[in-house]
């Protein structure tokens, strides 16, 4: 059963007058890095869960029991999620969901295997957890492989050739790298420079160095948001006008306020439609929710955030009355075009991908993403 926007706003506005003391019945759990160089990011997609989430229980829940959204921080540190995706388990969590970067959502592949439990819409587009395709992990949403090759096409079309790779020295930066290397491939280019960065303690001088000695044209800078915000100030500083692009962990208005005023011309990848296109029935739904509860203007991570609570509704709903993991997973795997809004999901048994939207925007004198 899908909620018309005019029955979610009923609802939302019904959920103003429900006891706080209902007991939720459905448990799904969350490890995120609430603290930590992702916290805006991670805090804007919970938001948007929780605004899709929200109203399905002030409509009734899913076949009378409510859902709650359990979600512990992990700091951003692998190991810790690894311990908070343990403890939630041992919570009876239904499913872990929304969690929060690629070494995190490593650390915790053993357990799903182990406990029997889906992960859905982990909130990375790392390629690892697209092929081969993992039986616990649902994706709701393109690769950073497909996001990065965008980014280096794009930078190629508007005449840049002296391109620098900059990336994070783990999984994630080396999985995105992978995507950026075919897209120079495809523009018969080769990087200026290529450059890591450690990930707990990021020495960022000695690289914006080699940008500016160089005299690179562009920079894609692959890493957290405050990570990339302090390597491009540090560019600026130094002189360096080279235009940057960064991928879709960074599509969060906390992003662009650690910008500063550096914010302006910033290109980033988005995965999801665009957040301020009424054309499209997720956003105008996301919108008219976000709307009734007072909340300000719809960002790219409250999009994410909201488009991977409808598939985990959808999949509770269609698991039967009293859900079990295995019978969530196997709903997830029969789904076939369900339609969050404009774009269809579609999973099975040999693709766990979802969606594979991919986009451009870049940061505006408003401080607003434009497309």
């Amino acid at each position: 059963m899908h909620l018309t926007p005019l029955a979610l706003r009923a609802a939302l506005a019904l959920s103003l007058l429900l006891p706080l003391s209902a007991a939720a019945q459905i448990k799904i759990g969350q490890t995120a890095g609430f603290s930590g160089p992702v916290a805006a990011g991670v805090k804007e997609t919970t938001d948007g869960a929780k605004l899709y989430l929200d109203a399905v229980n002030a409509s009734g829940g899913i076949n009378g029991q409510q859902l709650e959204l359990i979600s512990l921080d992990d700091g951003f540190d692998p190991k810790l999620a690894a311990e908070n995706a343990k403890k939630l388990l041992a919570q009876d969590v239904l499913a872990l969901f929304l969690t929060r970067g690629t070494p995190h959502a490593q650390a915790i592949l053993p357990l799903l295997a182990e406990t029997r439990t889906p992960l859905i819409a982990p909130s990375t587009g790392a390629m690892v957890l697209h092929s081969p395709v993992n039986p616990w992990v649902f994706n709701v949403r393109a690769s950073y492989q497909r996001e990065a090759e965008k980014a280096v096409q794009y930078l190629s079309t508007v005449g840049a050739r002296r391109i620098t790779l900059v990336h994070v020295d783990d999984s994630f930066g080396a999985d995105a790298a992978i995507g950026a290397l075919k897209g120079f491939d495809a523009v018969k280019l080769r990087p200026q420079i290529v450059l890591k960065f450690d990930r707990a303690k990021p020495e960022l001088a000695g690289l914006v160095e080699q940008i500016v000695r160089g005299d690179s044209q562009a920079v894609l800078f692959i890493g957290s948001g405050s990570v990339v915000a302090d390597g491009v100030a540090l560019m600026r500083a130094a002189g360096s006008k080279a235009q940057v692009a960064t991928l879709s962990n960074n599509a969060a208005s906390g992003f662009v306020k650690s910008l500063k005023e550096h914010g302006r011309g910033v290109i980033v990848t988005q995965v999801f439609p665009y957040e301020r296109s009424l054309a499209t029935p997720l956003v105008r739904q996301a919108q008219e929710l976000a709307k009734a509860k007072g909340l300000g203007d719809l960002t790219p991570a409250n999009l994410e955030g909201f488009t991977a609570a409808k598939v985990l509704v959808e999949g509770i709903k269609r698991a039967g009355k009293n859900p079990t993991r295995v019978g969530l997973q196997r709903a997830l795997d029969g789904l076939k075009g369900f339609d969050v809004g404009g774009l269809e999901v579609s999973f099975s048994p040999t693709d766990h991908s979802g969606l594979d939207f991919a986009d451009l925007s870049i940061i505006g004198p408003d401080g607003k993403f434009w497309r």
